[in-house]
């Protein structure tokens, strides 16, 4: 085809697209009649910036004039940057990840969920009923001085549990928790990097240790004490450890089999598409502290009462994971 035949064919869906540029750019004021036309904008503007492309490599392989070529790649390039650009605002962005993004990636990573919830369940699970049968074995874990501290934490004479500490000082260790919470699961997530290994120490060894703190204070007594401390915060802790340890696992698998990338663009990849269960699992470990810092420490509430708030977190954390998201899937 002879370009002036191309041109005169083409020409309206040009200038119908250069109109609606000018419109999401503000660089005129717009006819009445372009702002209806642009009101079709969501519908029709993929499939013309498709047309637009399409016409630019027509154009190239025909080598047609270098000047029909500049404005079609310029329409291309501007169409380009108004298609994939970002345009919600910030909040809602957010609002998308936590509401759906979350969710739907916890969903489609199940099985490294999985194994990581393996990895940190069983492990604690074992070391709990072998404490209770041998008692002794939670110092081969823990040193005795540590132990000892932990049972001036629990004990049932104390007016504030978890720390030794004034109530005044929640601020102070609601900062303390977001630390230590943070560096578990970020130690458990990156260790994904040392192909998977790295994070399967950490989640096995954590199960370890919670499982004989667990069992060591319900041996000696301090089962109301410990319990009701626990509860509150214990589901979106423990499962934000179980998130962090089954991205790690991601990370390992994309580093041990890159398939045909090459092994640190594998690794990058599931890196940038695991970014939303990153988000979430800080998210629940700062709420965890938050938790532990104000609710979890307190004493006057009657066990029912905390107990009834555990019960509830864990339903309503997985009645989110379970419903939440599911057009994302």
């Amino acid at each position: 085809m002879k370009q002036d035949a191309f041109e005169a064919r083409h020409r309206a869906t040009w200038s119908r697209f250069e109109t609606w540029l000018r419109i999401l750019q503000n660089r005129d004021n717009a006819t009445p009649g372009e702002k209806a036309d642009a009101a079709n904008l969501g519908v029709d503007y993929p499939r013309v910036y498709r047309e637009v492309c399409h016409h630019l490599a027509l154009a190239r392989a025909r080598r047609y004039s270098a000047g029909l070529q500049q404005r079609l790649n310029q329409l291309a390039l501007d169409g380009h940057q108004y298609l994939y650009r970002e345009r919600l605002p910030v909040w809602t962005a957010i609002g998308r990840v936590f509401i759906a993004g979350f969710p739907a990636a916890f969903r489609r990573r199940w099985r490294p969920m999985l194994a990581s919830a393996v990895l940190f369940v069983v492990p604690a699970v074992a070391m709990a009923i072998a404490i209770q049968v041998r008692p002794e074995l939670v110092f081969s874990l823990i040193e005795p001085h540590q132990v000892s501290s932990m049972e001036s934490m629990y004990d049932p004479d104390r007016d504030v549990l978890g720390r030794e500490r004034d109530s005044a000082s929640d601020f102070q260790m609601f900062g303390f928790y977001i630390y230590n919470n943070i560096t578990i699961g970020f130690q458990t997530y990156a260790g994904g990097l040392l192909f998977g290994v790295g994070s399967v120490f950490y989640l096995v060894f954590n199960g370890l240790f919670i499982g004989a703190v667990a069992s060591h204070l319900t041996a000696i007594g301090y089962v109301e004490t410990f319990w009701t401390f626990v509860a509150g915060h214990s589901s979106l802790e423990l499962t934000a450890i179980v998130i962090f340890g089954g991205v790690g696992l991601a990370l390992g698998v994309s580093a041990v089999a890159p398939g045909r990338k090459r092994r640190w663009h594998a690794i990058r990849d599931e890196a940038v598409a695991s970014l939303p269960l990153v988000y979430g699992a800080t998210a629940m470990l700062v709420g965890a502290a938050f938790v532990e810092a104000y609710w979890s420490s307190t004493t006057w509430p009657p066990p029912w009462i905390k107990y009834s708030v555990g019960i509830g977190g864990w339903s309503l954390l997985a009645l989110y994971f379970a419903v939440f998201g599911r057009h994302e899937s």
